[in-house]
């Protein structure tokens, strides 16, 4: 099965991935505060070579995600990350719009 170009549902790609017998994680953002760049529900989708679809958030942050995602399909241990401008590292990955993002990031085992 092939996703079309026209395709923007971050699940949808991740069933192909997984179809393919790609090692998948997928980031849902779970609660926002403040000013958020994507709303609760938002996904990110990563196969185990880095490539992903969707969006959590923008900037930086997707790259922090993508990276933590790395070792959740290593070790199939889900885990919630949180960003916002209060913490420093915010400014570091780019969430500098003055909210809070908690996201959660779990393996797909098919």
């Amino acid at each position: 099965m092939q996703v079309s170009a026209d395709v923007l549902d971050p699940l949808a790609v991740a069933e192909v991935w997984a179809g393919e017998g790609r090692q998948v994680a997928i980031a849902t953002v779970i609660e926002t505060w403040g000013s958020a760049p994507r709303p609760v529900g938002s996904h990110l989708v990563i196969d185990g070579a880095g490539n992903f679809e969707g969006s959590v958030s923008g900037g930086c942050v997707e790259g922090a995600v993508i990276s933590e995602a790395a070792d959740i399909i290593e070790t199939g241990n889900p885990r919630i990350l949180e960003f916002g401008v209060a913490d420093e590292t915010a400014w570091r990955v780019g969430l500098s719009c003055g909210g809070r993002i908690r996201v959660l990031v779990e393996r797909v085992d098919g």
